[in-house]
């Protein structure tokens, strides 16, 4: 289960993640600076940075 302290690493280890994010706004997927950090950044952080809804995002994550 994903949640606010989950890194972007493991959350695209899941299949389709990249494409729930994409959707969602999260410009991380595509941004080249971001694969240097992409083990340290926590999803909770990108939305507050990005002002993105966490909770719809987590929510399109984990269900399955």
């Amino acid at each position: 289960m994903f949640t606010a302290k989950t890194t972007l690493k493991k959350i695209l280890n899941k299949k389709d993640a990249d494409e729930i994010l994409v959707k969602n706004g999260v410009p991380c997927v595509s941004c080249p600076m971001a694969q240097f950090e992409i083990d340290k950044l926590k999803i909770g952080e990108v939305c507050k940075m990005y002002k993105l809804n966490l909770v719809k995002i987590l929510k399109e994550l984990n269900h399955e």
